[in-house]
């Protein structure tokens, strides 16, 4: 895979990598550009600086769509930017940081073992606006899916929404601390949202249509799952449907749906 910048709006880019196939979004303004996720390491994140300033000079913010940690592990090295995340994004990067380290260290990445844990210093509940000079950035918090810190990133007039994991193209969608029975309603706000140009966290850039069809798919799945249907109805691998069961049952104990 080449990784190169996209321009799929005016002065919007997305560099789509080879690691977990993630997607990192550049909004360029007059006088400053935002930078959407900061990939899963210190080496990772000075190689997207490197290709960052082939773009541009300007000073830049930061914002991480979710607190996992191949999005928000390279925070340090933008310091001392103003990063940019929801509320409970700043508190689950803090809480389960180390443990997220820990665990994907043991799966080999061993350059996670230099990264300094750097949870958002700048957080809002709801909404917040973001001015790059001439270029307002919206950050929204649309409610409860992949996690229960997920934002999205709307650039008025561009077409373009960074929709972080609430939408996956390169691999089904992860449930591993998501929330499926609100998962489908959080994808119906973003499709209130106006924008053709949806950036998922992973994989590539896809349009409305993909994103109402797999609105379908979370619909399907829950309906399914939590009326006792066949779960070989749900449109998503068989391992997938497992991480859904495990998830609503995990949820039901502790009172969270």
């Amino acid at each position: 895979m080449e990784e190169r910048w996209q321009e799929i709006g005016d002065r919007v880019y997305v560099r789509r990598h080879e690691s977990f196939d993630l997607n990192v979004g550049l909004v360029v303004g007059d006088e400053g550009c935002l930078v959407v996720d900061t990939r899963m390491s210190h080496r990772q994140a000075r190689e997207l600086v490197t290709a960052i300033r082939t773009v541009t000079a300007l000073p830049w913010t930061v914002v991480n769509t979710h607190a996992h940690f191949d999005h928000f592990f390279g925070n340090a090295v933008f310091l001392p930017a103003d990063i940019w995340g929801h509320v409970r994004c700043a508190e689950t990067a803090e809480a389960t940081g180390e443990a997220q380290r820990r665990k994907w260290l043991h799966e080999g990445p061993e350059e996670l073992a230099e990264v300094e844990i750097t949870p958002p210093g700048r957080t809002f509940t709801d909404t917040a606006t973001l001015d790059l000079g001439g270029c307002p950035v919206h950050l929204r918090y649309l409610g409860r899916g992949h996690t229960d810190n997920d934002i999205v990133v709307e650039i008025p007039g561009s077409g373009v929404i960074f929709a972080g994991d609430l939408v996956e193209e390169g691999a089904p969608p992860q449930f591993g601390d998501g929330f499926p029975a609100e998962w489908p309603d959080t994808l119906a706000r973003l499709l209130d949202l106006p924008g053709e140009a949806v950036v998922p966290g992973h994989g590539a850039v896809v349009d409305r249509d993909f994103v109402r069809r797999q609105h379908a798919d979370h619909v399907t799945a829950v309906e399914v799952l939590t009326t006792g249907g066949d779960p070989a109805r749900v449109p998503f691998p068989e391992e997938t449907v497992a991480e859904i069961v495990a998830r609503l049952g995990d949820l039901r104990t502790a009172g969270g749906v």
